[in-house]
């Protein structure tokens, strides 16, 4: 069960993000970011060269920190499933991936981050998502349903990071795959940097300890490659790991 202090940290990311929704499903346009970091770090729809076949509500309200579709190698008849799916963008272009033999799923915590998905998804006429109210630490779906779980800058803003890849984990068929998009630490930074990072996100975890909680949790052929800087002591990187075929 998670502890009342993750669960508070949980409950304020939800209310971020839920105000940012209502602000999309009113036609603004959001950041989650200082517009600088965006420009420099390829956030949010920068990081999308083949976003052009979703409807701009979808793209505007992209608040990653890369593209993890573009590295999940997701192919047709495919489960996917999305970790904090936000307006649905990884969630409607795995959908036209997987094709429609396959099924792409957005899991988020806020109800109105899954209406404006769920709008986005109507406006692309895509038939093969599927929205899901929960939370990434205690996923609603059954062990070994899916192929590849993705996620786009979400894991980091979890306080309880270990349940959340035990959580990937379980979901995973075996032979599934994980690919995600996150930030990480710069290790060795000094207390200043590490107070700033503690302060952007929930407990930012270095290359070392992101690899450490990923084998602990059963993963392997874990590859973690940095990207871009996306602030003083914090990278974006892409974490790529698989679930073992036998188990």
């Amino acid at each position: 069960m998670i502890t009342n202090g993750a669960a508070s940290t949980r409950d304020k990311t939800i209310s971020r993000y839920s105000a940012l929704a209502r602000t999309a499903l009113q036609g603004g346009a959001i950041t989650d970011c200082e517009p600088g970091a965006f420009d420099n770090g390829c956030f949010g729809a920068a990081s999308y060269p083949d976003a052009g076949s979703a409807p701009e509500s979808a793209v505007r309200a992209s608040l990653g920190c890369g593209n993890p579709v573009a590295v999940a190698d997701l192919r047709p008849g495919e489960t996917v499933l999305d970790l904090g799916s936000g307006g649905g963008l990884d969630v409607l272009l795995s959908a036209r991936r997987v094709g429609p033999a396959g099924i792409a799923y957005g899991l988020d915590g806020s109800t109105e981050m899954l209406a404006l998905a769920g709008a986005n998804a109507a406006k692309a006429g895509v038939a093969n998502a599927r929205f899901l109210y929960g939370h990434i630490e205690d996923i609603p779906l059954p062990g070994g349903h899916i192929d590849v779980v993705i996620s786009n800058c979400v894991v980091n803003l979890s306080a309880d990071k270990p349940r959340v890849l035990a959580e990937a984990f379980r979901v995973l068929r075996p032979g599934g795959r994980l690919g995600i998009s996150d930030v990480i630490a710069k290790p060795g930074h000094d207390p200043q940097q590490q107070a700033a990072a503690e302060a952007a996100v929930s407990g930012t975890l270095t290359q070392a300890e992101y690899e450490q909680l990923l084998t602990a949790a059963g993963f392997t052929a874990i590859r973690i490659t940095v990207t871009h800087d996306v602030r003083a002591g914090l990278h974006s990187a892409i974490i790529k790991a698989a679930k073992p075929a036998t188990e």
